[in-house]
């Protein structure tokens, strides 16, 4: 539980503050709904009075009767994302919460640097710009693009999910997620690794077809 917390704390305790900051400063404010954190290392006892053995977890706590099953957000399934957070909290108290998002300029400054790595390699190379019709770096550009959005990229930037799950009875760590509906980081780097191993074999298969030489050395070539 000690290096789920340290794995996935940080950046699901970033995501919480970001929605508890949106309810906060938002016009709808009101009393009924509030938010709070319990730290294990100073509330250990409450850990084990709600038979929590996972970290980080989110509940509702109703202003009436026992939490539900449906009361614990499954972080596992749908990750920590701010927004998926707000979904999840209208469905059990139908209160709306829009997020809001502190400016973060890592992005803007990032794509200003390639701009300007970008530009200077091309002033540099003014007088010979025959790289720039070079097919085959147009194409591994290309495979990058779709092995990044084919194994599931965008999905784990909108969705926000753990790399991977380590139980806490048995301490085995899955990289495959149980449902059809989710997907951990891990996997995604799995399809990734799989699609460019079999799209390396399909370019081998066809150059070795199509290489230079006599019918007999092709064939011995397979």
């Amino acid at each position: 539980m000690r290096r789920c917390v340290q794995t996935f704390g940080p950046q699901a305790n970033e995501e919480y503050q970001v929605l508890a900051n949106s309810w906060r400063y938002s016009s709808a404010f009101s009393n009924k709904l509030f938010f709070t954190v319990v730290d294990y290392d100073e509330g250990a006892d409450v850990f084990q009075q709600l038979n929590m053995n996972s970290a980080p977890t989110f509940m509702h706590f109703p202003a009436k009767g026992k939490p539900k099953r449906a009361d614990t957000f499954d972080l596992q399934r749908i990750g920590f994302a701010s927004e998926q957070l707000a979904k999840w909290i209208a469905d059990r108290t139908d209160v709306q919460i829009r997020v809001f998002r502190p400016p973060n300029y890592s992005g803007t400054i990032a794509l200003a640097l390639l701009v300007s790595l970008v530009g200077g390699l091309l002033y540099l190379r003014r007088n010979n710009l025959e790289f720039i019709y070079n097919k085959t770096g147009w194409a591994m550009a290309a495979l990058c693009v779709v092995f990044a959005m084919t194994s599931g990229q965008m999905w784990n930037h909108i969705r926000g999910p753990p790399y991977a799950h380590k139980n806490p009875q048995n301490g085995q760590v899955s990289y495959i997620h149980g449902s059809s509906q989710a997907q951990f980081v891990a996997e995604s780097h799995i399809i990734l690794l799989l699609n460019a191993a079999i799209t390396m074999g399909m370019v081998l298969l066809n150059e070795a077809a199509t290489s230079k030489g006599d019918v007999g050395k092709r064939r011995s070539k397979f």
